[in-house]
């Protein structure tokens, strides 16, 4: 049990050094959902009126809307960008190097995904505190409620990289990757409109909205920061946790995945 902790601790350790050595990373992480906030906000704010849904007791404004959605903005990102830097650390050698130790692999990634998922809360808070400095606020005990939320959905989508990155053999390959992943999952969510705004535009749209798992992690988030409890999102998104490491796993088996393609 103390090698296990200790190997948690190591790269969960190599995981700040890292963030702390690239600050450029911690201001790109706040400044795109920034903008959202402060700038597009403003232009959609008008076209899109919002109806009294729950977690919400009275009328918003869409800035307060488009918050939750933006914690989930961030916790995406930072799992595709955890992960890019995987796949350089695939092709650089420390990653194989890393794979190769005696503790189980799934430990070994599943430390990995919890140093991404600490660094993308800490950005969340982060932005929740930006975010605050505006007036725009949720309910004091929302912040602490929706820290299990938060981690939640970051293990999934931190998950998601590394499913991505045990199948992309070049880092020049993944840029592209990202494009077909990131932007879908987050524009065909709820994270910047209801589902019933989709609706009332396609049946379709909006039966792909409602299957993203996307859609769900922002639920989770947005039902905690006003102390509810959304038991369809924390049973899909807890699925797809399971489903994805699975699948992360399989994918760094060398008898199946990843070192079999190299060799």
């Amino acid at each position: 049990m103390s090698g296990h902790l200790g190997i948690l601790r190591a790269v969960i350790g190599r995981e700040f050094l890292r963030f702390v050595h690239q600050r450029e990373r911690f201001i790109a992480a706040l400044v795109r959902p920034l903008v959202w906030l402060l700038v597009f906000a403003a232009g959609f704010r008008a076209a899109l009126g919002l109806s009294i849904i729950p977690p919400y007791q009275t009328y918003i404004t869409y800035e307060t809307y488009i918050v939750p959605g933006l914690c989930g903005m961030i916790l995406l990102f930072n799992g595709m960008q955890s992960s890019l830097s995987l796949v350089y650390d695939r092709e650089m050698g420390s990653m194989r190097l890393l794979l190769t130790s005696p503790f189980p692999r799934w430990w070994l990634l599943f430390s990995r995904l919890l140093g991404s998922t600490a660094i993308s809360i800490l950005q969340v808070y982060t932005f929740l505190a930006v975010a605050a400095g505006f007036g725009i606020t949720m309910p004091p005990l929302g912040y602490v409620a929706a820290l299990p939320a938060l981690a939640l959905a970051g293990l999934m989508l931190g998950a998601l990289g590394l499913v991505l990155s045990s199948f992309i053999r070049q880092l020049e390959n993944f840029a592209g990757v990202m494009n077909f992943v990131i932007f879908p999952m987050f524009f065909l969510s709820s994270a910047l409109y209801p589902l019933w705004k989709m609706a009332e535009s396609s049946e379709l749209l909006h039966d792909i909205c409602a299957a993203n798992p996307f859609t769900h992690a922002v639920e989770l988030i947005r039902f905690a920061l006003y102390l509810q409890m959304n038991l369809p999102a924390l049973g899909w998104v807890s699925l797809s946790v399971a489903l994805l490491m699975g699948a992360a796993v399989w994918g760094y088996d060398p008898a199946r995945g990843l070192m079999k393609r190299k060799t």
